[in-house]
C-alpha cells in the first residue's frame, strides 16, 4: 500500500513540535535536568482532587451537555467577570473544551477558509500556524523583538493587514517570552482593529500568572468583546495539565458554530475534570497566589543568574518562561540545545521552535523547583566555559 499517496500533503509538510523533540530525547537519557516543558511542578490542589473523587463516588460518570456542565459554565462566567469586568452568558457564549488547545483549534476551524490570512504574533506557542495551514489559511507572522519587549505594536499590525485578513491571534502573557501587553498597548491595537472586519483570538491561558501588575484582557477594551474569541483554561494556573480542561467565550453567533465542531470531534469534555474545575474556580484563589509567588522567586533568580553568566535575558512579566539570547555563543538555537543536552545533560527548547524570529534564543521553563533550576544553570555555565575554551583553542 502506498501510504505516501494517501496522507494529506498539508499534514506531511507539518513539522513536529520542537518542544516535544527535546523532551522526548531527554526522557531516554540518564541524569538529565529538563527545563523544556511548561508543566507546573505543583500538585493539583487537594480540594480540587477531592471534588473529582467525590464526583466519581456519586457515579457522575456520564456524558455532560456538549458545551459543558451548566454549573461550570456559570462559574466560568463569574470568574471572567470577576477578573475583567466583562459578562458572558454561561448558557450560549461559553464552551468547555479539552484544554485551551481544543478551544484554539475549533476557533480557527470555525473561521478560516482557503486563502484567509491569519496574523500571528511571534515568537508564540507552536500550534497556531499549523492549524491555520490545515484549514487552508495563510499564516502571516508579526515578528516581535526584545527591543519592543516582545509586544505587538500598532505599526507592525497596520503593515500586515490586507483585504484578506480575517483573524489576529494575540498570545499574551506570552509563551515563550513571558511578555505581556498592558492596557495602553491593547488600546493601541484596538484602535487599529476597531474599524475593520477582523476578529481576535486571545489566548490568555497564563492570565493568572503575571508579576508586578494585573493582567489586562483585550475584551476589557471598548468594542473588543464582540470581536474577540477568549481562550483560557485550568492547566497552568491550577496545575491541572493532565485534567485536559479549558474553555472559550465569545459572541453567540460564533460560539454556536464552534459548538458544532466540538460536538462532532469531542462530544463533551471529561466529566470528572469538569466537576473538579468548579471547585477550582470557586475556592482556589489562594492556591494560585501561592504558586504565583513561588514562580516569581524562581523568575527573579533565573533572570539574574542567566545575565550573570553572559546570556542576555529579557525580564518576563508573565507565564513561567525566560527567553535568553544565545547569539553571543555563535551557535544556532538548535545547535546550542543539542550540544547542551548531549554534553551537559540539560534540556531546553530552541527559540526557533516558536517561529523563525525566535532564532538566536532558547526557552527555559521555571515551572520546576529552584534547586532543579540552580543545578541546570550551573551546568549551562560550565557549557559556556567549554565553548569559550574551544574558541580560544585552550580546550
Amino acid at each position: 500500500m502506498d501510504y505516501d499517496k494517501l496522507i494529506s500533503e498539508k499534514c506531511k509538510v507539518m513539522k513536529p513540535s520542537g518542544i516535544r523533540k527535546f523532551f522526548d530525547i531527554a526522557a531516554q537519557m540518564d541524569n538529565v535536568i529538563s527545563l523544556s516543558v511548561g508543566e507546573p511542578d505543583f500538585q493539583t490542589p487537594w480540594n480540587v482532587r477531592q471534588a473529582a473523587i467525590t464526583s466519581l463516588e456519586k457515579g457522575k460518570t456520564k456524558y455532560t451537555a456538549n458545551a459543558g456542565i451548566v454549573e461550570l459554565r456559570e462559574a466560568i462566567s463569574k470568574n471572567i467577570e470577576k477578573n475583567t469586568g466583562v459578562k458572558y452568558s454561561g448558557k450560549d457564549e461559553i464552551i468547555v473544551t479539552v484544554g485551551g488547545s481544543e478551544g484554539i483549534d475549533i476557533a480557527i476551524r470555525t473561521l478560516i477558509e482557503n486563502g484567509d490570512e491569519v496574523l500571528i504574533v511571534e515568537p508564540c506557542f507552536v500550534c497556531y500556524a499549523p492549524i491555520v495551514s490545515l484549514c487552508g489559511g495563510v499564516p502571516v507572522t508579526l515578528r516581535t523583538t526584545a527591543e519592543t519587549q516582545f509586544r505587538l505594536t500598532p505599526e507592525m499590525l497596520r503593515e500586515k493587514i490586507t483585504d484578506r485578513t480575517k483573524l489576529l491571534i494575540l498570545p499574551f502573557p506570552n509563551n515563550p517570552t513571558g511578555a505581556v501587553m498592558e492596557r495602553k498597548d491593547l488600546e493601541a491595537i484596538a484602535e487599529v482593529i476597531r474599524d475593520t472586519n477582523i476578529l481576535i483570538l486571545s489566548d490568555e491561558i497564563y492570565s493568572s500568572l503575571t508579576y508586578g501588575s494585573k493582567h489586562c484582557s483585550i475584551i476589557e477594551i471598548d468594542g473588543m468583546k464582540e470581536r474577540t474569541i477568549f481562550v483560557n483554561g485550568f492547566s497552568k494556573a491550577y496545575a491541572m495539565t493532565g485534567w485536559r480542561l479549558g474553555y472559550v467565550a465569545g459572541s453567540q453567533p460564533i460560539i454556536k458554530q464552534m459548538l458544532k465542531i466540538h460536538q462532532y470531534g469531542i462530544m463533551s469534555s471529561p466529566t470528572v475534570s469538569q466537576y473538579a474545575a468548579i471547585e477550582a474556580l470557586e475556592n482556589c484563589d489562594e492556591d494560585i497566589a501561592k504558586m504565583r509567588d513561588e514562580y516569581d522567586i524562581r523568575r527573579r533568580w533565573l533572570v539574574k543568574a542567566l545575565n550573570d553568566i553572559g546570556l542576555t535575558c529579557f525580564e518576563p512579566r508573565g507565564a513561567f518562561y525566560v527567553f535568553p539570547s544565545i547569539k553571543s555563543t555563535g551557535l544556532s538555537s538548535e545547535e546550542f540545545c543539542e550540544r547542551l543536552l548531549y554534553e551537559h545533560n540539560v534540556a531546553v527548547v530552541p527559540g526557533n521552535a516558536f517561529g523563525e524570529c525566535g532564532e538566536g534564543y532558547i526557552r527555559i521553563s521555571y515551572a520546576y523547583s529552584l534547586k532543579h533550576i540552580m543545578t541546570a544553570v550551573e551546568r549551562i555555565k560550565e557549557f559556556l566555559a567549554d565553548l569559550d575554551k574551544q574558541k580560544t583553542g585552550n580546550g
